[in-house]
């Protein structure tokens, strides 16, 4: 990984409603060291059909009970926001982008020059809109919670004929609000490394920051994070978000993170260097006269590493002292040159 961890905020449905709280979420992402902030574009017309079925009732988990189009309606950013916000973000100097959930919120979204595009791992299988979102040639964000590899391969077949690799980042993903650590397997992010050959993330719906901690490690060089405002209690969200300076706990972790793994190659670093007094060297354990032969008997290897190398250990043995030594005496590397 060249670059320390990229930071998205998700506000998502945390605004509740609120023009006023949606500009507090951006400055609190700037404030606690996001790298950008994500809103989502679509209206509940874009999103499902206003129907009574209790085909289009939540059965269960976070919004267990809702309709659908209820849910769409509370929860959705409206689009006479956006442009404001746009702005806000520009002037709190963090980026912003969005994930539109279909083709008008994209033609909406370039209007606002909108940097890079997010497809939500509901909308993974929607290759209308996975080609409208390529076919930009910007930076895309395709997420696969709930996909199999053959549906990622599929989708991601598609972006990549209408953009280029270097854009097209995949994250990996439990579409489960929360998520529980025993919902995760973060080898996945290695083989879509692997497979894809492109960036790999996570979009994390976790209460968890170990596992972002673990996906650094992992591979991961995205993460996307749900956010809501210190001590907020209402949101739609509000169950997976992090909540005020929790962003900044988090985002030192995953940094912690990044820094462990140093650089790609076998390193030591010299504060290390202090500790090599605690290795062994030789010396003598008996009195040794000039012209007598080191053996077995008179010479030793023990700590502290102040002498001649235990390697040379076996070369000293039957070789005549250049010197008179006490028992305790260590053998000096300059004897190297005596004999």
């Amino acid at each position: 990984m060249k670059k320390k961890p990229f930071l998205v905020a998700e506000i998502s449905a945390n605004h509740c409603g609120s023009l006023n709280l949606a500009k507090k979420l951006i400055k609190s992402a700037k404030i606690n060291g996001a790298d950008a902030v994500k809103l989502q574009t679509y209206t509940p017309d874009t999103m499902t059909i206003n129907s009574n079925n209790k085909k289009f009732i939540v059965k269960q988990g976070t919004w267990k009970g809702y309709k659908l189009w209820d849910l769409y309606n509370e929860a959705h950013t409206p689009l006479k926001w956006h442009k404001e916000l746009f702005s806000f973000a520009k002037i709190n100097k963090i980026k912003i982008f969005s994930t539109p959930f279909d083709e008008t919120a994209v033609d909406f979204l370039e209007k606002l020059n909108c940097p890079i595009y997010k497809i939500a791992s509901f909308e993974l299988t929607d290759l209308p809109l996975i080609k409208k979102v390529a076919s930009l040639k910007k930076p895309m964000i395709i997420s696969t919670g709930i996909a199999n590899l053959k549906e990622i391969e599929t989708s991601f077949n598609i972006a990549l004929k209408y953009n280029k690799l270097e854009n097209i980042t995949l994250l990996y993903c439990v579409s489960n609000y929360p998520s529980k650590p025993t919902d995760f397997n973060l080898f996945n992010i290695n083989i879509l490394k692997k497979k894809f050959n492109c960036k790999v993330g996570l979009s994390d719906h976790s209460k968890d920051n170990r596992i972002a901690a673990a996906a650094v490690i992992a591979g991961a060089e995205v993460f996307e994070k749900h956010i809501a405002l210190e001590n907020q209690k209402k949101g739609h969200d509000i169950n997976f978000s992090l909540k005020g300076k929790e962003l900044k706990i988090y985002r030192d972790e995953i940094n912690l993170s990044y820094k462990l793994l140093g650089k790609n190659k076998f390193l030591r670093n010299k504060s290390e260097n202090k500790s090599k007094i605690f290795r062994r060297s030789i010396y003598a354990s008996k009195i040794i006269k000039k012209g007598e032969k080191f053996n077995l008997k008179n010479i030793v290897r023990r700590r502290p590493n102040i002498g001649l190398a235990p390697k040379y250990y076996n070369y000293l043995i039957n070789k005549k002292s250049p010197n008179n030594y006490k028992p305790g005496d260590f053998i000096s590397k300059k004897i190297l040159k005596l004999i």
